[in-house]
């Protein structure tokens, strides 16, 4: 019997937290072949390399899971690099996919794409209605052109190019680089070294009052792979060609300082938490409607609390390699 062309899977950026939620994801439910590829083997930011790659495989479906990611210091420090390196990925990605016959890709953003100020819950229709976080909007300017691009892609060559704008996400195999990482993941570490140094007090950036939704990467995969496993009938009937990305979230939030307390419980962590309202907050809220995904037919499964002591257990049984890696 012959396979669906879908059975064909190839993951960019397998190695990454979302990536590597993909594969498990993937495996798991036995979808077909599942094709992946490092940057020692395939540089995703060289055009000719991946049509190479894409010219000699029939890849079916694609998850563009690679980027360039970081919190708050990465991206105000970085930003030509968040920019080119994103725009250069997702371009040559989605331009082989297509030029190879690639049915069906999935491109993953983050929902920094919406304006500082948009209304809460942030709709998909908020896209390009205002003024974007000054401390993250090069890598914004990137996803948004790639959820253009996918658009573009399907209305001039009916490519099957979808969309899913993820929340913040955590989970195993994050980076817990301080300098690098997001808020959770840094928090998880910091909360932990200062527990098991018996520290007095934990800083914390900024004024601990903006909120944050959060969502498990395993989450993420699920509802990322119910996405592309969804018939281009139901999918495309329920977004529009201009907007046809789906926010991927929980639709709920905390604030930071009541993530810090939560860290605290979760560590053993029992000395003051000092915020530094010198440092910035960033958006003070983001918080995704996914009232979209629910009606394709999706809801998250994995409390913040249970999806954070099986982060921090993953965490401690690599702590070795953690802190050799900064």
């Amino acid at each position: 019997m012959n396979r669906s062309p879908l059975e064909r899977v190839f993951v960019a950026g397998h190695r990454g937290m979302v990536g590597s939620a993909l594969v498990r994801r993937l495996e798991k439910a036995g979808a077909g072949e599942v094709v992946v590829c490092g940057r020692d083997e395939l540089d995703l930011t060289r055009q000719a390399d991946v049509e190479s790659f894409f010219g000699d495989r029939r890849i079916g479906l694609v998850y563009l899971a690679a980027a360039r990611v970081g919190g708050i210091k990465a991206n105000r420090d970085r930003p030509a690099d968040f920019i080119r390196e994103n725009l250069q990925i997702q371009t040559n990605v989605i331009d082989a996919a297509h030029r190879s016959g690639v049915q069906r890709l999935m491109f993953l953003g983050s929902s920094c794409i919406y304006p500082r100020e948009a209304a809460q819950p942030m709709r998909e229709d908020a896209l390009m209605t205002g003024t974007l976080e000054p401390t993250n909007d090069a890598y914004a300017v990137a996803k948004i052109a790639g959820i253009k691009m996918c658009e573009a892609y399907h209305r001039q060559h009916g490519s099957d190019f979808r969309s899913a704008m993820p929340t913040n996400l955590y989970g195993p195999n994050d980076n817990f680089d301080l300098e690098t990482s997001h808020v959770l993941p840094a928090l998880l570490r910091r909360f932990q070294q200062a527990a098991t140094a018996g520290e007095k007090g934990v800083g914390v950036w900024g004024s601990g009052r903006p909120r944050r939704e959060f969502l498990h990467v395993d989450d993420m995969a699920s509802a990322t792979c119910h996405l592309a496993e969804l018939s281009a009938e139901r999918y495309w009937s329920s977004v529009h060609s201009h907007c046809s990305h789906v926010n991927v979230g929980c639709g709920e939030d905390i604030s930071i300082a009541e993530l810090a307390a939560l860290m605290a419980r979760i560590t053993g962590f029992t000395g003051s938490i000092e915020f530094d309202d010198s440092m910035p907050d960033g958006t003070p809220r983001k918080l995704l409607d996914v009232g979209k995904l629910k009606g394709m037919g999706w809801e998250a499964r994995i409390g913040l609390e249970q999806g954070i002591r099986q982060t921090h257990e993953w965490m401690l049984n690599h702590w070795t390699e953690i802190s050799a890696n900064g």
